[in-house]
């Protein structure tokens, strides 16, 4: 089943203020807006890029998932430093999601004490697909923005979600040709760190009830992805080189005893 079109960012604004139970006024007083600006993005117009990053953390979240959601070019500021560190970020999510509460701790605080290196090219995520004008396309471009491509997003989400789909599914996904269910929004919205009753709203597809809380190591994989957003190539290698060998030394002191880590099923 086709995922229908998305109706524009004013219907998507709208449906998340109605499941916060917020206001044009509350809203643009946050953001350092007028109700005016604020009302008329509600009723269809295109915001600009500045009412946008000001919306951000008056919502409380990420200034680049409102470009995503208004179908706006994401500025290079927002977006990764370097995208071939889409190679390393899954790879690490996977090894520091088999550690201790403290090493995982310790390998975020490594990735937030490197030092910024120079953008040498604009953020392009690879691979660069056609994506959907609606929920699908815009929740992978979302990824995307969080430096996974296809089959890092199948990682990821395998690792710490029960969602277990392959790499070209995510395609389907993005293509808008494959319905968002209420299991993968909310996962989504784990690796994301996006509330999952908020991204349920955002995108139109209702919640049998309450979700279930994410998963401590899904809530650690969001923050891992989005703080790794700074590093280029050689740093995420060089983060990922430590979560291996912090995740062999565990595996040497206390063996898993769970066979389904490698292969998680989609429960």
């Amino acid at each position: 089943m086709t995922t229908p079109p998305h109706p524009g960012f004013g219907a998507t604004l709208t449906r998340l203020l109605d499941h916060r139970g917020a206001g044009a006024r509350e809203t643009a007083d946050r953001a350092g807006a007028t109700a005016d600006e604020v009302r008329a993005v509600l009723a269809g117009r295109s915001p600009g890029d500045d009412l946008l990053r000001r919306l951000g953390p008056a919502l409380g979240l990420h200034a680049v998932d409102l470009f995503v959601l208004a179908g706006r070019t994401v500025p290079d500021d927002l977006a990764p430093l370097d995208a071939t560190a889409a190679q390393w970020a899954w790879i690490t999510v996977g090894d520091a999601a088999r550690l201790p509460e403290p090493e995982r701790r310790a390998l975020l605080r490594l990735v937030r004490s490197l030092p910024q290196e120079e953008r040498r090219a604009p953020f392009v995520p690879q691979p660069l697909a056609p994506l959907a004008d609606g929920p699908g396309g815009w929740i992978v471009r979302m990824l995307q923005y969080r430096n996974l491509s296809r089959t890092g997003m199948a990682h990821a989400l395998a690792y710490v979600t029960p969602t277990y789909l392959s790499a070209a599914t995510y395609g389907v996904i993005g293509s808008g040709r494959m319905e968002l269910t209420p299991r993968l929004v909310t996962d989504f919205a784990a690796v994301l760190g996006i509330d999952a009753g908020e991204l349920a709203a955002m995108t139109g597809v209702p919640l049998p009830g309450p979700p279930d809380p994410p998963f401590p190591e899904a809530t650690y994989a969001a923050e891992l992805l989005w703080a790794a957003r700074r590093l280029s190539a050689g740093q995420a290698q060089h983060v990922s080189e430590v979560a291996g060998a912090l995740r062999e030394d565990h595996h040497d002191r206390e063996p898993t005893e769970d066979p389904d880590l490698e292969c998680p099923s989609n429960g």
